[in-house]
């Protein structure tokens, strides 16, 4: 069976069949890896035009789509979705990032921190882990910010994912001054530098 050309997974994309548009989402990474720079650049200009549509499953399937491929150019449409209206859109940018991992994002990963919807402050979280070292001093600046509990426990849980020497002082701050939780997070992050063990073992 002879491969689908850019249009026919588009078309395939915006069927309205999950299956369909699942497989169409993943061809046209593979599509976009293959392909010359000018057929690329049609192809990325039709996803952008999705992510602009009134239609949030339309929207949904460009983001999903864009998720599968590391062109550089995708990055800034998927941080634009993070502010989409319809918060599945958001979700999917937000695991999107993760995988991608891209520095520039994190400002706006750091803003659903603080936001209503714990989910995507959780999804949001785990792309910063995935981001790493560039996304510490920001994580630290949150931690010791007047933000919500909620938003600094996913801050911290983050800082000890990442295991940055930076975040030793402000790891050991949060002992015994916050939740339950947000001590976890502390002492498992302390633990994972080997601060912990270095404190408090015989003779230390």
């Amino acid at each position: 069976m002879q491969p689908k050309n850019g249009k026919a997974l588009l078309e395939d994309l915006n069927s309205g069949d999950d299956q369909r548009a699942e497989r169409a989402a993943q061809d046209l990474a593979v599509w976009l890896s293959s392909h010359p720079s000018a057929d690329k650049e049609s192809l990325l200009t039709s996803l952008k035009a999705l992510m602009g549509s009134r239609d949030a499953e339309k929207r949904w399937w460009a983001t999903r789509a864009l998720a599968e491929t590391d062109e550089l150019r995708v990055v800034p449409l998927l941080i634009a979705a993070l502010s989409d209206p319809e918060i599945s859109v958001q979700y999917c940018a937000a695991l999107a990032l993760r995988q991608q991992a891209p520095p520039q994002a994190v400002p706006e990963l750091i803003a659903k921190l603080a936001g209503g919807d714990r989910l995507l402050a959780h999804l949001a979280a785990d792309a910063l882990i995935a981001i790493g070292a560039a996304a510490v001093p920001n994580l630290l600046q949150t931690l010791k910010s007047d933000h919500s509990q909620a938003a600094r426990l996913e801050a911290v849980r983050a800082l000890a994912r990442i295991g940055d020497q930076r975040s030793i002082p402000a790891l050991f701050e949060t002992l015994d001054k916050e939740s339950a939780l947000i001590e976890y997070w502390a002492d498992e992050g302390l633990q994972r530098m080997g601060v912990g063990i270095i404190l408090f073992k015989p003779g230390g």
